[in-house]
């Protein structure tokens, strides 16, 4: 007896003192997906705190977000977890390491490593954990529970499928090369076009081109210049036969000038000769520019 009594002392002795604890009880627990070709959110909401989400973007892994209706946690460094269930004897909490609380809904972004090691925790069984400690308010822990999760990840994964190979801020300007110091479009460019193409396509609020056109120093002036143009002209042309209009769309041409390199090797001058491609925000006349919602599917500058 004395011997069980020792044994309940060290289980109670390892458990958090007077933690404050928020989760969804067992049978309210509920996976949500959302998304488009933008970003795609798998979310549990908890109950009297907010929500817990796994956000994937267009072009980036997923990261693991932790939303407050109003925040009780306060400002400061806390811990994330990968809490093994009570169900599960013998298994450890694995430790992701700190993430820093702020202010505002979203208290978190967790990197791509941690969310990533989320994912494989919550298939195993595991709880995404929250861990809090403040002077002021104590020791606080979010937890997010398993139940119904293999099913809702699947629906995820169906959505990340759908998104874009690129967000605006990834896409929103390129270089297009011309490595053989010709002015034709080669294979590697049209894929950088296309890719490009796909984002206005899906983003109408992004309306407008710009579209600058480069060469190296081999040639004279005048023939540089002219080459500049053409490169910028054969871009502009793609856009165009893919159904853009040539009045949202402004081409210049620099020749030799602004290079991104010394043009003193062979490689220099090659990632000289180039179109660069800016993706631009215009409001049309009469027309308030994009809405904050819209906007936050990249920001433009």
């Amino acid at each position: 007896m004395r011997q069980c009594y020792f044994i309940l002392l060290g289980m109670f002795a390892s458990l958090p003192a007077m933690a404050l604890t928020f989760q969804t009880r067992l049978e309210n627990i509920e996976w949500k997906v959302e998304g488009d070709k933008f970003e795609c959110r798998l979310i549990q909401p908890i109950t009297d705190f907010g929500s817990g989400a796994f956000v994937r973007r267009a072009g980036e892994q997923a990261v693991f977000r932790l939303n407050a209706y109003n925040s009780m946690l306060g400002e400061g460094s806390a811990t994330l977890l990968a809490a093994a269930a009570p169900w599960q004897p013998g298994r450890g909490d694995i430790d992701l390491g700190p993430v820093r609380i702020g202010r505002g809904h979203v208290l978190f972004n967790s990197s791509q490593a941690q969310a990533g090691r989320l994912f494989r925790g919550l298939l195993e069984g595991r709880s995404p954990l929250v861990r809090h400690y403040s002077p002021a308010g104590g020791l606080s822990e979010v937890r997010l529970l398993p139940v119904k999760f293999r099913q809702a990840y699947g629906d995820y994964e169906a959505c990340t499928t759908k998104l874009l190979a690129k967000n605006f801020e990834q896409v929103r300007q390129s270089q297009i090369g011309f490595p053989d110091g010709g002015i034709e479009l080669d294979i590697k460019a049209r894929t950088n076009l296309q890719v490009m193409l796909d984002y206005l396509k899906a983003d109408p609020t992004v309306n407008h081109l710009i579209l600058d056109g480069y060469s190296d120093n081999s040639g004279n002036r005048l023939t540089n210049r002219e080459l500049s143009r053409r490169r910028a002209l054969a871009v502009m042309n793609y856009f165009k036969e893919s159904g853009m209009q040539e009045s949202q769309m402004t081409l210049r041409f620099h020749g030799e000038q602004y290079p991104l390199v010394p043009n003193t090797s062979a490689s220099n001058r090659a990632k000289n000769r180039r179109v660069s491609v800016r993706m631009e925000r215009v409001p049309e006349p009469g027309k308030a520019a994009p809405s904050a919602s819209v906007a936050s599917l990249g920001t433009a500058s």
